[in-house]
């Protein structure tokens, strides 16, 4: 602890700082709360998805053995932009999913496989699913450190900041009291002093 000036005013600052580390400690731990919550939020949607996808992929392997034609989709799949928003969590900015546009590459029913068109659909929905999740572990790398810095803020009023206030505020009152008391003596032995002095000049 930094050395303390043992002042009235002193004593104000460090009553002040108390009362407003007091005050925004419960901030912290509501915004820690509301951290945790939107990170089990974001692992639930990743798990979602993961469960989407999958479903899809058993869905697809009832059919795919009509991909034995080996016609390759690639030339038909192509990415054309990712929209992201920007959100809010407990007053951090993180990325937002919006959707994958993809390029409208048109074919002939008549020269490809049948299945082609399911087959485009459900690999667009899986790029998207993908890009979605990784969007998803985006916000989640970016609440962690802000529930890590969060966590700091709070062992640091804990531990270190409301405590030495607190010792600030008894060494301060200890000496201002000690003060007052050794003024109120001197005070005594000073009208005990004229009192002695007066009785001794009646006396005369």
């Amino acid at each position: 602890m930094a050395k303390v000036r043992l002042t009235k005013n002193e004593l104000k600052k460090q009553k002040d700082n108390l009362k407003r580390f007091t005050r925004y400690l419960p901030t912290l731990e509501l915004k820690k709360k509301q951290l945790l919550l939107e990170i089990r939020r974001i692992q639930n949607e990743v798990e979602a998805l993961d469960t989407a996808s999958r479903r899809l992929e058993q869905e697809i392997s009832a059919w795919s053995g009509v991909f034995a034609d080996r016609f390759d989709l690639n030339e038909y799949i192509k990415i054309e932009d990712v929209l992201r928003g920007r959100g809010n969590i407990a007053g951090i900015d993180i990325p937002t999913f919006d959707k994958v546009i993809f390029e409208d590459i048109p074919w002939d029913y008549f020269e490809v496989p049948f299945w082609v068109d399911t087959g485009i659909v459900s690999i667009k929905e899986q790029i998207s699913r993908r890009i979605e999740q990784d969007i998803l572990r985006e916000q989640e790398e970016i609440v962690r450190n802000e529930l890590r810095i969060t966590i700091q803020r709070i062992k640091l009023f804990e531990e270190v900041k409301i405590p030495e206030s607190k010792e600030a505020i008894r060494i301060i009152q200890i000496f201002l009291g000690d003060g007052m008391t050794a003024e109120v003596v001197r005070g005594k032995i000073a009208k005990n002093k004229i009192a002695k002095k007066r009785a001794l000049e009646a006396s005369r």
